[in-house]
């Protein structure tokens, strides 16, 4: 069997040695390039099958662009892309595949559709607040989950008010993300927490094999589930 070539982008920080570890176990993929800050990302581009980035969002114009000029797919696992660099995305997606997700844990992708079920059941007789809580070194505030939660949490209730979010901060916390419906008399939580960040690694490395030769597109990790 043919191994699926692998560029990682942010192979020092803890997602990419996370990937690098578990990619070593795989039989069917190879890490054959690593890039970081300073690094040029279009040579290492030419020699793969897909690009895994988790870097940082400042890179993303370059990563679209060289994955624009030799063609490759992408899975990009970096959140915290400002509204230019969403764009920037997008706009790659028209030419190439791209697999585009906040979280690329099965669980959390599962907490998703309950989520989207959980609001269309309660309605808007629920009130509904998202709370997250990551590691002291994560910079982005909502996380980018919590951010799609809310997104879907507005969907489902066809609302365009914000949804109330609390962002924690602390110590070495992998992940947590609860969303609360509060009503009359009753409240519900619906909860995921990440213990490893392997979950996370081992999402992206089945998104890159489930990417590679689809036709152009932006994918979600909805779209590779087949949820």
């Amino acid at each position: 069997m043919k191994k699926i070539r692998v560029l990682l982008i942010g192979a020092a920080g803890r997602m990419g040695k996370t990937i690098v570890d578990l990619a070593s176990r795989e039989s069917n993929i190879e890490i054959v390039a690593q890039c970081d800050l300073g690094d040029a990302i279009e040579p290492a581009m030419k020699n793969c099958d897909v690009a895994i980035d988790f870097s940082h969002a400042d890179a993303i114009e370059e990563i679209c662009r060289a994955a624009l000029q030799d063609r490759q797919s992408l899975v990009i696992g970096t959140t915290g892309h400002s509204p230019a660099q969403r764009e920037a995305i997008e706009k790659a997606g028209q030419s190439v595949p791209i697999v585009f997700a906040s979280n690329f844990s099965i669980g959390v992708n599962a907490l998703f559709a309950l989520t989207h079920s959980a609001a269309e059941i309660l309605r808007d007789e629920f009130d509904v607040e998202i709370i997250e809580t990551h590691h002291r070194m994560k910079k982005d505030a909502p996380s980018g989950t919590a951010k799609t939660l809310a997104e879907i949490l507005k969907k489902a209730r066809k609302i365009d008010n914000e949804i109330p979010t609390r962002s924690i901060r602390e110590g070495d916390v992998v992940g947590e993300h609860t969303v609360v419906f509060a009503g009359p008399g009753e409240r519900m939580e619906l909860t995921h927490r990440a213990s490893s960040r392997e979950i996370f690694a081992r999402g992206a490395l089945r998104a890159a094999e489930w990417i590679v030769d689809k036709p152009p597109g932006l994918y979600s990790m909805q779209d590779v589930l087949g949820l």
